[in-house]
């Protein structure tokens, strides 16, 4: 959601282009978008607050789901597509841009068919992981052009797909902070180092709990700001009271939880000075833009698309490994070793920030723009 999110806002921001001396873009007020998603979530939510409009349709995995649910999936995957069909006769997109997911699939197939009074739109999809999943594999086979974060991915799509390089496009706005800002607006201090602890979107159990097992340790030496996810929040009121009938207020204090952090995100990681983290497509994009050196723990049932990702940083020297199941005994003491280690942390800072591609939301959009050149600019 947030890489579709960062390009749709470069191709509203972004305007009339010169290229070659000839004008082959509309301006951002001509452009028309239409985002397609699924039904439920804060999806929706998000993309509202963005300005662009949105359309809802079912849809479901049928790979590797169980017997049971194949059935519903498949007739909601049916439906999906009758839906996307009806969206796309009414909008007539020239373009359609994929990021993945679900929902991806029916409108991909819709696409396919040109309707009555215009053509077939053209296709974009971004692959954000190093490595693309199946329906990623699948929709590629549907694009007039991929990008792509990394060269790594070419080794899993077709030598003869349209493949651009282009890195993985963060939001406009995320490093508009500067660390004493950014801790000042979380409660931090600007005394001691700060780890940064987060999962995905909706949290990381494992990482949660290994965090709290190793509180009181880490907070003599760190302040941490926790992102638990919503699923875990109702737990932080007990940690905190556990803290504060063990450590001192002081101590208590350097302890920063949230739920959730959307529009401040950027300035966690503007006040952090090590991640901890799951290895998910964004960590390609984001810990490079802010040279945040990692403790990664790639998500164990995702099939291998984070240890690929986490691999790549890690053999560039950006970032360690932990795995999932050695969090209990490893999460303390490879913490310890980088917080205590400026030197080593200074180098995977430099190799962090060597990997940064700022300019990639605009280098989709101007994919997205030269794709629908000979159209009217309805993305």
């Amino acid at each position: 959601m947030y890489p579709a999110l960062a390009v749709l806002q470069a191709l509203m921001n972004d305007g009339m282009h010169e290229k070659d001396g000839d004008s082959i873009r509309p301006s951002a007020g001509d452009l028309r978008l239409l985002w397609i998603g699924g039904t439920g979530g804060m999806e929706e939510q998000l993309v509202k607050q963005a300005g662009i409009p949105f359309e809802a349709i079912p849809a479901a995995g049928v790979h590797g789901v169980g017997w049971r649910a194949l059935p519903g999936n498949s007739v909601r995957l049916g439906k999906g597509f009758l839906a996307a069909r009806r969206i796309l006769r009414s909008f007539k997109p020239d373009v359609l841009f994929f990021t993945g997911g679900y929902v991806a699939v029916p409108v991909a197939l819709a696409g396919r068919i040109p309707g009555r009074g215009y053509p077939r739109p053209r296709s974009l999809l971004y692959i954000p992981d190093i490595e693309p999943g199946l329906a990623l594999k699948s929709l590629a086979r549907f694009a007039d052009r991929i990008a792509v974060t990394t060269p790594g991915s070419q080794a899993y799509l077709n030598k003869n797909d349209s493949v651009v390089v282009t890195g993985y496009p963060t939001r406009s706005g995320l490093t508009n902070w500067s660390p004493e800002r950014a801790r000042q607006a979380l409660g931090l201090g600007a005394d001691l180092p700060v780890l940064l602890v987060f999962g995905g979107s909706k949290g990381s159990r494992s990482i949660n709990r290994a965090t709290w097992s190793v509180l009181a340790d880490l907070l003599a030496e760190v302040q941490v700001l926790h992102i638990t996810g919503q699923l875990d929040w109702p737990e932080v009121d007990s940690v905190v009271h556990g803290l504060s009938d063990s450590l001192p207020g002081e101590l208590v204090g350097r302890y920063q939880p949230y739920a959730f952090l959307h529009e401040k995100m950027g300035a966690a990681l503007a006040a952090a000075d090590l991640a901890l983290c799951r290895a998910g497509a964004s960590t390609l994009g984001e810990l490079p833009l802010f040279g945040l050196p990692a403790i990664l723990v790639p998500y164990p049932f995702a099939w291998r698309y984070q240890q690929v990702n986490a691999q790549y940083l890690a053999d560039r020297g950006a970032a360690a490994i932990i795995q999932d199941a050695d969090l209990p005994q490893q999460l303390l003491p490879v913490v310890r070793d980088l917080i205590r280690n400026a030197t080593k942390r200074g180098q995977m800072r430099s190799a962090m920030l060597s990997l940064a591609e700022p300019d990639a939301a605009r280098l989709i959009a101007d994919q997205l723009f030269d794709l629908s050149a000979e159209g009217g600019g309805r993305l």
